[in-house]
């Protein structure tokens, strides 16, 4: 029957710095993993502190809870005769390790450090930790009395080695240390190593699961192994949605494989492997030739099996089938990542609900659509009876007399955590009013529905008396910086009454616990990426679950809900143009904003993808631009659009500083917090420029002059 073993992999939703909460996660999921028959137990990065501890890494305080709660579990009675890997921050030689320790049986088997850390986008490991540097290599770590006195250990191996039991050979990566060109699994699987296992706190980007898988399965398709991914899930108290999708992989093959979004707490993913399909699957002789040549691995022996003794062996004891990689659609991506992350801070605030100024444009439509995704995946959650969304629902949503009351629709919970307003001005459309008030009533959320043209007024009535001056708007006949100021009067109004109906909205309707609502914003990416909003206006709120994705994929993932939601109210909201209605509408003129911008969305994404992702400045991306465009556009085309993408980039990076914490979903975010870290003060590009009008007339010379000229009709010197 060959050497049959079942191997477990967790995704948890760890919170920081919520030791006890973690800690009793962990317990859990070893739990689980022995009732399933798991022999071994992989956990997510960082799990006793939670990934995202920040600079909380810098304090002694982080590392005794640490240990505390290690010796909680290790002593713990459910957590005996199963290998057990934990991933947990370490001290030694007064430096800080982000580490992985080992155990079995109340002793450490192995304390193993990280090896090249995450240390850009939205990593910054290295302010925090000191990456191994010394690979094959161990030393003594002289442990910690509170754990020393449980296991009889006074010094445990520390470093880069491998863990051999009776029957098989186990290494050990994290995270980044599977997105590199050289990872360890390369050496591992040459040394020996037959099972793989990684700790992760990989975060959700749109389209990134993709990249994730085809790393496992090729490392896994090139030497042979049995790897075993492990995840963090959920929001561990920042911008980060953690996306679990914990996984196994035999040979290239999937075997197993958990949610990508769920409100799940603690969920184990078990499959049953056989360990000769590796040493078979490794039989050309290439790799043996180079596994020869290997440098040799300190090997640390562990007195038991993974696999199943011959005598316990069952007919019906089979390898786990291989599966086809499930993904979400980017569509769904959006509907559910940004959802979870809100029902974990939500549930984990302590506030009453959400507030949202409900514009009647696609933006906030799109954040008030995944408040329903929200709403949706609370209620199914209870129906399948999760135990801890049920007690989370009621707490938020029963009335206090009423302990067994439980949801059936979404619209029940949204009616009593979602608050929606619609704030008009003389400026506003009967349209834009009429489709916030049918996509409110139709998701279930409380809404309101005001002008507010007398605070206006009032406010401007006090420059008036002051200055003896009355702006007016440009179709009026102001000037630009009138026009401006009368627009940004309205639109950081709309904040002041977003926070005053968010404190007090609770108050009105009776609601339990006396907490107020948090106020979400729906800015765009892309407008981030250009400053097209207000400093302090709606855009300033304390969430913005839509701050890092595209007009593009929120265009999308308005029509896939559609559909998949039944809402026939957000065709209005597709055909709709996007307009702030901050100017009169006249019978001539109406406020649109990609004309306001001067660029269209789906050019500003591939402004933010070539600033961001591809790091080009604005005469690279000029040029890059030519061949991406040229068909469409003459060289002077893209010059001018190019200065004009830079030009109201740096001058409205201001706003990035106090930007509202958004949900993370796209690489190139400008979120300056610590995604996109940039001046906001930016010079002229005056040299860029000058290279570009010099290119511009050395292309208009040769003849391409017009933008539907083809560039293989230009020849150049």
């Amino acid at each position: 029957m060959g050497h049959l073993v079942t191997l477990a992999t967790c995704s948890l939703n760890q919170w920081a710095l919520d030791f006890e909460g973690n800690c009793e996660r962990i317990i859990e999921s070893i739990r689980k993993a022995k009732a399933a028959g798991a022999t071994l137990r992989v956990g997510p990065e960082l799990e006793i502190t939670g990934y995202g501890c920040l600079d909380a890494f810098l304090e002694g305080d982080t590392y005794l809870h640490s240990w505390e709660m290690f010796a909680r579990i290790i002593d713990h009675p459910d957590c005996q005769d199963i290998v057990v890997d934990v991933g947990m921050p370490v001290r030694h030689r007064d430096c800080k390790w982000n580490c992985r320790v080992i155990f079995y049986n109340r002793k450490i088997i192995l304390i193993r450090p990280k090896m090249w850390l995450a240390n850009d986008g939205n990593y910054r490991e290295m302010r925090h930790f000191t990456p191994w540097q010394r690979p094959r290599e161990v030393e003594d770590y002289y442990l910690e009395q509170i754990v020393g006195k449980i296991t009889g250990q006074y010094k445990v191996p520390f470093g880069d080695a491998l863990i051999s039991t009776r029957d098989t050979c186990l290494g050990l990566e994290t995270c980044e240390e599977l997105f590199t060109p050289n990872g360890p699994h390369i050496p591992y699987g040459l040394a020996g190593v037959e099972i793989f296992s990684n700790s992760s706190g990989s975060h959700h980007e749109l389209r990134k699961l993709d990249t994730r898988i085809n790393l496992i399965t090729q490392a896994t398709k090139l030497s042979g192994g049995i790897y075993l991914y492990a995840n963090q899930q959920g929001c561990d108290g920042d911008r980060l949605y953690y996306d679990g999708c914990a996984m196994i992989v035999v040979n290239g093959n999937i075997v197993a494989q958990g949610s990508q979004f769920s409100l799940n707490d603690v969920e184990v993913v078990t499959a049953t492997v056989d360990i000769e399909e590796v040493r078979t699957y490794r039989s050309s002789a290439s790799r043996g030739m180079q596994a020869s040549m290997q440098s040799p691995y300190v090997r640390l022996d562990l007195d038991t099996r993974l696999s199943r003794r011959d005598e316990d062996a069952d007919p019906g004891y089979a390898p786990s089938e291989t599966l086809k990689p499930r993904y979400h659609v980017p569509e769904e991506e959006i509907a559910l990542g940004p959802a979870c992350w809100l029902w974990d801070y939500l549930r984990r605030s302590g506030a009453a609900g959400y507030f949202i100024p409900l514009s009647g444009g696609i933006d906030s439509c799109a954040t008030s659509i995944i408040v329903h995704s929200m709403c949706r995946e609370v209620v199914k959650a209870v129906q399948e009876g999760n135990e801890q969304v049920i007690k989370d629902v009621r707490r938020l949503c029963a009335e206090p007399a009423d302990s067994t009351w439980l949801p059936t629709t979404s619209q029940e919970v949204c009616n009593r955590i979602f608050h929606t307003s619609y704030m008009g001005t003389q400026n506003s459309s009967k349209e834009t009013r009429d489709r916030a008030k049918v996509l409110a009533a139709e998701i279930g959320a409380y809404h309101t529905d005001f002008n507010f043209d007398t605070v206006i007024t009032a406010m401007m009535n006090v420059f008036t008396i002051v200055t003896n001056f009355q702006p007016k708007f440009k179709v009026h006949g102001g000037t630009r910086a009138e026009n401006q100021a009368l627009q940004n009067i309205q639109a950081r109004l709309r904040m002041v009454l977003s926070y005053l109906f968010a404190s007090l909205l609770p108050t009105v309707r009776q609601r339990p616990g006396g907490g107020g609502l948090l106020v979400l914003g729906s800015s765009n990416v892309d407008e981030c990426l250009r400053g097209y909003l207000t400093k302090y206006d709606a855009s300033s709120a304390d969430l913005n679950p839509i701050g890092s994705i595209s007009k593009v994929d929120l265009k999308k993932f308005i029509a896939w809900a559609r559909d998949s939601f039944d809402l026939p109210i957000l065709d209005d909201f597709l055909t709709a143009t996007p307009t702030a209605e901050l100017e009169p509408i006249t019978a001539t003129y109406v406020q649109s904003d990609e004309a306001d911008m001067g660029v269209t969305y789906a050019e500003l994404s591939v402004f933010g993808y070539l600033r961001k992702v591809a790091k080009l400045g604005p005469w690279s991306m000029y040029e890059r631009l030519l061949h991406m465009w040229g068909n469409e556009y003459s060289p002077r085309e893209i010059y001018e659009k190019t200065r004009h993408f830079f030009y109201n980039y740096s001058i409205n990076r201001h706003k990035m500083t106090v930007l509202t914490p958004s949900y993370h979903a796209e690489q190139y975010s400008p979120e300056d917090n610590r995604h996109d870290l940039r001046q906001f003060l930016y010079p002229s590009f005056s040299w860029a420029y000058k290279k570009m009008e010099d290119s511009v007339q050395y292309w208009e010379s040769k003849g391409w002059t017009t933008g539907k000229a083809q560039k293989k009709s230009v020849k150049a010197d």
